[in-house]
């Protein structure tokens, strides 16, 4: 009896360990599967910030139901979605619904996915964002969204993100390219939309339909896009399967009926005006349906029905109609009380004025800022719906991403025309807003310390990151006006130093960036953003003589004069230098304002580009590069990673720069301390067009390697320029002068290598990194470092390192918690098992 009751015994605990298996089996697979989901998470953030599915939903919540349908039935849209590489081309007058059909296109794509195994990608173009709308963004985001429909097809963004993430670099266009080639070869077929062509600037427009159609000629690409009918546009699509966009009458009527409910009362009770209400509206918008939007608010402060029907008999038709119907918007506007104008006056004024889109927590709190005081009064916030109320139908607001915007892009035209008559201090406004803010006494603590209290100063002070990275840019066209304040500010070291910390930090990369920043003087920031009239008040008012205070250096040894060249700034420049700067000044890395100056129009800062003739070289900057060089800047200073200035211009591919120089200086052949040449510099920027211009004209020879034997074509294949090697591989031979086998031949991106033997580095191997050299991408292994190899500056510092150090992102902090669950559970499991062990070893005592 005793035998059988501790056999039972036993199989209780075996059948109990049994079903506990399956849970831990569960956990340790969610685990895994939490792990996989945030590290694909990672990957789509870091290839592309952009966010268009928002924006989708954004555009299509606002549909009338069944409006649209009518583009999908026609046969040269049911002709696009069902043939291979065929591309439909979408014009429009504006105001006609361009970007609602756009959507409804998108939306059609998205839903027939569920049945079917193609990709869908597509871009919203804005004229607000064009400055961030350049083809690499444009191009990431399709990735993004492949890989988001299809997660197998992530593998190459994240070859991508092993090649470029640890350096902190971006993948250059035939990288992206490349990587994009091989996401579409995942589908049988891909539909791209791309809206509002026209709303992009002209040379991306240009470089984007080059890729794509490069991309097509490949791979079963469908391309659709919308565009106003700008004559150049519409040659690029001449070809192509044309289907005009005009709001249907139909749809027109739809929209009208639907907006009822927001009409007055007079209207919604009588039928037979609801019915003329429509017609009349459908007639005047002659298929725009902007048109309509706006004759329907033109409605909305009427009371009576004679008084809908007198307005209803002014509608005027047309394109002309558009600026007729935002004078009358402007007209209710101004007829408002004297609160409600004034705020609509300022909503508008922020909206048409800001430099990037804002957000409705960022307007309400500036709109909360009162000009000479030093802290928010909470009841002076605003309420988001009366911002859109006051504003006559003119401004809308996108649920998903939380934009207060105008309402069409024809509307910020017009505002554009007349802006000047209607809002003449919209600039002073915006300006003295923007430096009050910055002023608030809880700024005057300085700079944080830490990424989290940085984090929390952004997320708890909405306005910050835009009154610091954009209120200089709102001042420079009002400096006389705003002179007192923002130099009032600027001479507060502690407002200062917490405005440049911001001014220097990309948000997204909070955890990476940290707490860097350069810790300089009121001068420095006026010369960053060009503020000649407040330099020129700063000098007057400084307690040191103009000489040192011009010649001043902030943290990172840079002085004014390297941040006027690197942003271009000539008249700051050219005050500086007549103050006593000194032209060939070097900061800590070597970089002189030559240097700063060539490679300007780039973030980063902190002297990465050698000297300043590099820096305005690089940056286009050609105004600013004959002034340096008139002031006897040296075009043969070395120092950085890309020797001297016609190496920095030759790898940031500005060729207005640097045939100037090549023609002045008859140097094509110049190497740096590595041997390198301009063409093995272009080579390694990518740059195919300058390539092809020093072959070309300049008869460089791409057969010169550097001191280790590695020709332009080896370093453009190492770092994945297809079409530069594509280039250089029918000018010259696939060996090296030097023996190396050229990497097209077997090459690995996936792996690191040696920048001076070109052997591997495995992840675990310790090597040694200069984060200045090759645009941060120099690695050398222990033993060459043994031998003596050195970087482009023997005087930089080679960190030791293996590919698994350095900082521990936000999501790499989140796997290590995951780890830990997943160690915790099987802990958990190790220590029940101890239990019911022990549990059967007491019951055999106990039968014993």
């Amino acid at each position: 009896m005793d035998h059988f009751k501790l056999s039972q015994a036993l199989k209780d605990d075996m059948n109990l360990v049994r079903t506990h298996v399956p849970a831990i089996h569960s956990d340790v697979k969610l685990i895994q599967h939490d792990q996989e989901s945030i590290w694909q998470r990672t990957l789509l953030k870091w290839i592309s910030p952009t966010d268009y599915p928002a924006q989708q939903s954004d555009v299509i919540q606002r549909r009338q139901e069944g409006t649209g349908q009518w583009f999908l039935d026609t046969p040269e849209m049911v002709r696009w979605l069902s043939e291979a590489k065929s591309t439909l081309f979408c014009p429009g007058i504006p105001g006609a619904g361009k970007t609602m059909i756009a959507a409804i296109a998108i939306e059609h794509l998205l839903e027939s996915v569920q049945t079917s195994s193609h990709g869908v990608a597509y871009v919203y173009c804005n004229y607000k964002t064009q400055a961030d709308q350049d083809i690499s963004s444009m191009l990431t985001a399709i990735m993004k969204q492949l890989a988001q429909g299809r997660l197998s097809a992530i593998k190459p963004i994240e070859r991508l993100h092993q090649r470029h993430a640890d350096r902190g670099t971006r993948p250059s266009l035939d990288e992206v390219c490349s990587g994009l080639r091989e996401m579409l070869s995942y589908y049988p077929y891909v539909h791209i939309v791309i809206d509002a062509l026209d709303e992009c600037q002209y040379g991306t427009r240009h470089q984007l339909l080059d890729k794509l159609r490069g991309l097509q000629a490949e791979h079963d690409v469908r391309l659709m896009a919308t565009s106003r009918s700008i004559p150049e546009i519409q040659y690029a699509f001449r070809d192509a399967l044309r289907l005009e966009v005009q709001a249907s009458e139909d749809d027109i009527k739809r929209f009208v009926a639907g907006q009822t409910y927001r009409l007055p009362r007079c209207i919604q009770r009588d039928v037979s005006l609801q019915e003329t209400v429509q017609a009349k509206i459908v007639a005047a918008a002659d298929g725009m349906f902007l048109l309509a939007c706006l004759h329907t608010d033109s409605l909305l402060d009427k009371r009576t029905a004679k008084d809908v029907k007198s307005t209803l008999a002014k509608l005027t038709k047309g394109a002309a109609a558009l600026d007729g119907a935002y004078r009358e918007a402007f007209q209710r506007i101004q007829g408002q009380l004297d609160g409600d104008r004034e705020l609509a006056k300022n909503v508008l004024s922020w909206i048409t004025f800001a430099k990037r889109p804002l957000t409705t927590a960022e307007i309400c709190c500036a709109l909360t800022v009162e000009p000479g005081e030093t802290e928010l009064d909470p009841e002076n916030r605003p309420d988001v719906d009366d911002l859109v109320s006051v504003c006559g139908g003119l401004v809308v607001i996108d649920q998903e991403s939380a934009v207060i915007r105008l309402v069409h892009y024809t509307t910020q035209e017009y505002f554009e025309r007349i802006r000047s008559a209607w809002i003449p201090d919209g600039e002073r406004y915006i300006t003295t807003i923007c430096f009050t803010y910055l002023s608030m006494r809880v700024f005057k603590s300085g700079s944080c310390s830490t990424a989290k209290e940085l984090e929390e100063r952004l997320s708890q002070n909405v306005f910050l990151d835009y009154a610091a990275k954009h209120g200089s840019r709102h001042a420079r066209s009002v400096e006389t006006e705003v002179a007192s304040l923002t130099c009032s500010f600027l001479l507060q070291s502690g407002l200062l130093s917490c405005a440049a910390q911001i001014l220097f930090v990309n948000n997204s990369k909070i955890r990476v960036y940290r707490t860097h920043y350069p810790a300089f003087t009121g001068l420095h920031w006026a010369a960053r953003f060009g503020l000649c009239e407040i330099a020129k008040e700063l000098l007057r008012t400084t307690k040191e003589d103009e000489g040192s205070a011009v010649c001043a250096r902030d943290s990172w040894s840079q002085c004014p004069l390297m941040y006027a060249a690197q942003y271009g700034h000539y008249e700051m420049a050219k005050l500086l230098l007549d103050k006593g700067a000194d032209v060939n000044a070097q900061d800590r890395h070597y970089c002189n304002a030559l240097q700063e100056a060539s490679s300007g129009g780039h973030e980063a800062v902190g002297g990465t580009y050698g000297n300043a003739l590099q820096a305005a070289s690089s940056g286009g900057h050609e105004a600013v590069v004959k002034l340096l060089l008139d002031q006897g800047a040296d075009v043969n200073a070395q120092g950085g990673p890309y020797g001297n200035a016609l190496h920095a211009a030759a790898y940031e591919g500005k060729s207005e720069v640097l045939e100037p120089l090549i023609s002045k200086f008859k140097i094509t052949q110049l190497q740096d301390p590595y041997d390198r040449t301009l063409l093995w510099w272009a080579a390694a920027g990518g740059q195919t067009t300058t390539v092809q211009l020093l072959i070309g004209r300049y008869n460089c020879d791409p057969q010169i390697a550097d001191k280790f034997g590695r020709t332009p074509l080896w370093i453009a294949t190492k770092k994945g320029h297809g079409a530069v090697s594509e280039f250089l591989s029918e000018q010259c031979e696939p060996t090296d002068p030097g023996g190396a086998v050229s990497p097209d031949h077997g090459y690995s991106s996936s792996t690191m290598e040696c920048d001076v033997c070109t052997s591997s580095i495995s992840a675990t191997d310790f090597h040694y990194h200069c984060r200045h050299c090759s645009d941060g991408d120099w690695d050398v292994c222990e033993d060459c470092k043994m031998r003596g190899a050195f970087c482009a500056e023997e005087t930089h510092i080679l960190v030791k390192r293996t590919r698994r150090d350095g900082n521990v992102s936000t999501a790499a902090a989140e796997i290590v918690q995951l780890r830990q669950r997943l160690e915790g559970s099987i802990r958990f499991a190790s220590r029940r098992w101890r239990v019911t062990r022990k549990a059967i070893e007491g019951r055999n005592c106990e039968a014993r």
